[in-house]
């Protein structure tokens, strides 16, 4: 079975699944939620590398074509080098994302996880993209364990979210990006927090175009039938549970034993 694989420290790479499940419905996908280890957005690249190497080693081992890291913390630190240590394509979430902000709007926010922030990694996309563009980046660090916890439309998160948002809507910005693949399961709280003429972008949408392209040409397209198998390193019946609020229906979803890597060095 050639998969494609999806990535992600929980839940947030649903999104991804969603959109690859509307643009690729032929796929085989293997999903992989990182749940023991969630967070991943205060982690450091170091830890999401060595995180990164051993789920993609055992994703190779079950016979993946192609891998979409569907994380931005991992897509902005480590996707790189992880690029240079396995034969499949890559592909993250930055690029696409940046890209398709840019021919929204001029004045695009960015809603992240604090390591994402940090890294620089959007500005640097958005500007490469498009000089002219002006950045604002906000760090919402408490996003993704209210979501994990299933909290995610409590009215504690509404207004945490409202100050997070507030900081965009100061500046008056166009676009919106969800610069965190958990953030698209907020998106009709956001609708309602921001401005009508706002513009949000969910990076997920983008990622699985340049995918599906990136699949023409290397001539990897699926042309049988699709379906999801899904592992966790965590409680695989807490994730189903979890993920039956996006998906409809409780998946069955097996527990995953990572190969346990040594350490290596970051090479540049």
């Amino acid at each position: 079975m050639n998969w494609i694989g999806i990535y992600d420290s929980g839940l947030g790479g649903l999104t991804v699944l969603r959109a690859l499940q509307k643009q690729l419905p032929q796929e085989p996908v293997l999903y992989f939620g990182d749940t023991a280890r969630v967070p991943y957005g205060t982690r450091s690249a170091a830890e999401l590398l060595t995180f990164g190497r051993e789920i993609l080693t055992w994703m190779g081992e079950q016979g993946v074509k192609m891998v979409l890291v569907a994380c931005n913390t991992s897509s902005a630190l480590v996707l790189e080098q992880l690029q240079r240590e396995f034969p499949w394509p890559m592909l993250g979430l930055i690029l696409p994302g940046a890209r398709a902000a840019v021919q929204m709007g001029r004045r695009i926010g960015v809603l992240a996880t604090p390591a994402t922030v940090q890294s620089g990694a959007y500005p640097r996309a958005i500007r490469e993209a498009c000089p002219q563009a002006g950045v604002w980046q906000v760090p919402c660090p408490a996003l993704v364990p209210l979501i994990e916890q299933g909290r995610s439309h409590t009215p504690e998160t509404r207004l945490l979210l409202n100050s997070y948002l507030a900081a965009l809507r100061s500046v008056g910005v166009d676009t919106v990006i969800y610069g965190c693949t958990h953030y698209p399961l907020l998106d009709d709280v956001m609708a309602e927090l921001l401005p009508p003429q706002v513009r949000r972008i969910d990076p997920a949408t983008a990622l699985v175009r340049a995918a599906a392209q990136e699949l023409d040409v290397l001539g990897l397209k699926h042309h049988g039938n699709g379906g999801v198998r899904f592992g966790v390193s965590g409680s695989p019946q807490t994730f189903a549970r979890m993920a039956q609020r996006w998906l409809g229906t409780i998946p069955p979803v097996e527990a995953v034993v990572l190969p346990m890597l040594q350490e290596l060095p970051v090479v540049d």
